[in-house]
């Protein structure tokens, strides 16, 4: 499984790890990432996740999960996130239609 947030694409950096005697020493900082189930109001259904905590705040910042999904550029999102985004927008056209 990779260290890769599913809606937001984060992903390990590297760094130096500074000591007292500025000797630097490679290291990695990996994203806060969580397991978590989302819930799509349009859709009606849960999906599971795995999500950085920011990304977390966001969902709640911008209405839930269709909200978030709606903003979130393609690139960024995974597979399997970009498929409900895609389910959500032909519920949608289809709702107005």
């Amino acid at each position: 499984m990779s260290r890769k947030c599913d809606l937001t694409g984060k992903k390990p950096m590297v760094g130096h790890k500074v000591s007292h005697s500025n000797i630097k020493t490679k290291r990695r900082y990996l994203p806060n990432l969580v397991n978590v189930t989302v819930h799509s109001d349009a859709m009606g259904q849960s999906y599971s996740a795995r999500v950085t905590a920011s990304a977390l705040r966001t969902i709640d910042k911008r209405g839930g999960l269709d909200g978030f999904l709606a903003k979130a550029k393609d690139e960024e999102l995974s597979p399997k996130m970009l498929k409900v985004k895609r389910d959500i927008a032909k519920k949608a056209a289809a709702a107005s239609a």
